[in-house]
């Protein structure tokens, strides 16, 4: 028997709606919304989808190219070096500090056939002569000179079959200053709009770069005395490259004119022995000399080699007293300190508030390999992340 309601009716149904009668205007609106429904659907779903599908192709390339830690954040074997706040554009391509390059291990070849500019970057080349020709001429300034130079054509490195010791080989082309001068412009816009390093150097491959980018290659040493201190510079205001900044020990760039006696190519530590003999005066008998990396400026395009140089007999005091005496390049440093070849002395100074952000980009690198070289890496890494802590 169906149920009733007390009024005698059957009972509505609990999921009922209870509507009122369609007016015109509720038709006409149902109308005008369908009508835009369709033409939104046929004017933008297309380009919205394909917009939507690109933009997960292009994430999920980016998530495939670079490794993925477990935070979340990419990763890359090719990061330039850091001690918390301290960053630098150096790039430590070959050596960890433990491990010394042997002299047998590095072949320096140089190559025939001097490096060329790209042509519209010969005026900038053009431009730099002028101005140094217009220089000596007026006499407001010291003139600088067009030395010649190498240019890095390319680093290979490999490893002995038996040892796994590193094998290196360095080749070279001739070029000069002017022509390093203009290569270093790389931020400067070309004529259509591009910059050098816009055009030519791909972040992702930091070792792959013509060698006209490259005409630079340097050596760095860090000096301890025999009294265990180490030996830091500040680069004169009036240097070209890095002025003012504290760096190295001792700096020196390869020159063809000096280093390649007749045609044989340079020797990576008598470029060593001079800069040791010309910035400090401190003849070869006085010191031990140990290849430790193969370090590039990423963001200058500079490579360099770093030393150790360990005095046997004279100490902070004693090479005090040789520079007062006089050395050859007095005029590319304005100041030495002598801080003590510890870790942790040497990483306080690394992150000094006023030095910090002073630093020439290879420095640190260079320090920090010279501590593990002496000290061991663990104890080196220990120190650095205390001072770390320390900061925060």
């Amino acid at each position: 028997m169906r149920p009733v309601s007390r009024a005698g009716h059957p009972p509505r149904p609990p999921d009922a709606i209870r509507c009122g009668p369609v007016t015109g205007i509720d038709l006409a609106n149902g109308i005008v919304g369908a009508v835009l429904g369709i033409l939104f659907a046929t004017l933008f779903q297309q380009p919205l989808q394909d917009a939507w599908f690109k933009l997960r192709r292009r994430a999920a390339a980016r998530l495939r190219r670079l490794p993925v830690g477990e935070d979340g954040v990419p990763l890359s074997t090719w990061s330039t070096f850091a001690i918390g706040p301290l960053h630098t554009s150096a790039l430590i391509v070959e050596g960890d500090g433990e491990q010394a390059i042997t002299p047998d291990a590095v072949r320096v070849q140089v190559l025939e056939g001097e490096v060329d500019l790209p042509p519209d970057m010969v005026p900038w080349r053009e431009e730099i002569e002028r101005t140094e020709q217009q220089a000596e001429v007026s006499g407001t300034r010291v003139r600088i000179w067009n030395g010649p130079r190498y240019a890095v054509e390319g680093l290979e490195i490999s490893r002995t079959s038996l040892e796994e010791h590193p094998d290196i080989s360095l080749r070279l082309r001739p070029t000069d200053y002017f022509t390093f001068l203009a290569a270093q412009q790389l931020d400067r816009r070309l004529p259509d709009g591009t910059t050098p390093r816009d055009r030519y150097l791909d972040p992702d491959r930091p070792l792959t770069a013509p060698a006209f980018l490259q005409c630079s290659f340097g050596i760095n040493v860090a000096v301890v005395t025999s009294d265990h201190l180490l030996v830091v510079s500040r680069r004169a205001d009036t240097v070209r490259m890095a002025p003012g900044l504290w760096g190295a020990s001792v700096n020196e760039g390869l020159s063809r004119h000096i280093d390649s006696a007749g045609r044989t190519a340079p020797d990576l530590y008598e470029v060593a022995r001079r800069g040791m003999r010309e910035e400090l005066s401190v003849q070869p008998h006085e010191y031990t000399l140990t290849l430790l990396a193969f370090v590039l400026d990423v963001e200058r395009r500079q490579w360099s080699a770093h030393f150790t140089a360990h005095l046997t007999g004279l100490n902070g005091e004693g090479l005090r007293a040789r520079i007062s005496r006089g050395v050859a390049d007095r005029w590319e440093h304005q100041s030495i300190e002598y801080v003590p070849f510890r870790p942790s002395a040497v990483i306080r100074e690394l992150l000094r508030p006023d030095r910090v952000r002073h630093w020439a980009p290879v420095a640190p690198a260079l320090f920090h390999l010279a501590l593990v070289h002496t000290h061991g890496r663990g104890a080196v890494e220990r120190a650095e992340a205390s001072a770390v802590r320390r900061l925060r």
